[in-house]
C-alpha cells in the first residue's frame, strides 16, 4: 500500500509538471490618439504674457536715471514684444525711493520714465504708443525703510494701457 501511495504521488507530481496553463489571449493594441495638451503659461499677447515673458520693470541706481545693461536687456525684450503686438499702448511710470523731497523724486521719476521711453523709441517702438508718468516716491513696491527696499523702489514700470489680448 505504501508503494501504491508513493507511485500515485509520483504520477500526480509528474502530471502537474507536465501540464501547461492555458495561454491567455493577448489583447490586440488599439490605436490611441495622443492626449490633447493645453498650452501652459499666459496667453500670448496678454498683459500677463508681457509681465512674465518679457519683464515689466527696470531698476536704477541711487540718484540715477541712466540705463544699466540689465535694464537695456529688459527694454530690448519689451521692444521686440511690442513690435509683435502693434496695437498695444503702454504707460512707463518712473518711481523713486523714499529718500529726498517729493518734488525731487517726482523729477527723478520723470527722468527714469523718459530714459526707458526714449530707449524703446530708439529700438523702433512708435512714440505715439508710449506715455510716461512719474509717481516719485508715492507708490513704493516695498514699504520698508532699508537699502533692499529702496533698490526695489527705484524703477521704471511698463504697464499695458490698451490693445493686449484678454
Amino acid at each position: 500500500m505504501r508503494n501504491t501511495v508513493i507511485a500515485l504521488a509520483a504520477v500526480a507530481t509528474l502530471a502537474a509538471c507536465a501540464s501547461r496553463p492555458e495561454p491567455t489571449p493577448t489583447p490586440t493594441p488599439t490605436p490611441t490618439t495622443p492626449p490633447v495638451t493645453q498650452p501652459s503659461g499666459p496667453t500670448p499677447g496678454s498683459a500677463e504674457d508681457f509681465r512674465v515673458s518679457v519683464g515689466d520693470r527696470v531698476f536704477f541706481g541711487y540718484d540715477r536715471f541712466d540705463l544699466t545693461p540689465e535694464a537695456r536687456s529688459v527694454l530690448e525684450r519689451q521692444a521686440a514684444w511690442l513690435q509683435r503686438y502693434p496695437n498695444v499702448r503702454i504707460l512707463v511710470a518712473g518711481n523713486a525711493d523714499e529718500r529726498g523731497t517729493r518734488e525731487y523724486n517726482l523729477a527723478l521719476g520723470a527722468r527714469r520714465a523718459a530714459a526707458a521711453k526714449d530707449f524703446l523709441v530708439s529700438l523702433g517702438v512708435a512714440a505715439n504708443r508710449l506715455e510716461t508718468v512719474s509717481y516719485g516716491k508715492e507708490r513704493p513696491l516695498d514699504p520698508r525703510s532699508n537699502e533692499e527696499a529702496w533698490s526695489v523702489n527705484r524703477n521704471a514700470h511698463t504697464q499695458i494701457v490698451s490693445g493686449a489680448v484678454s
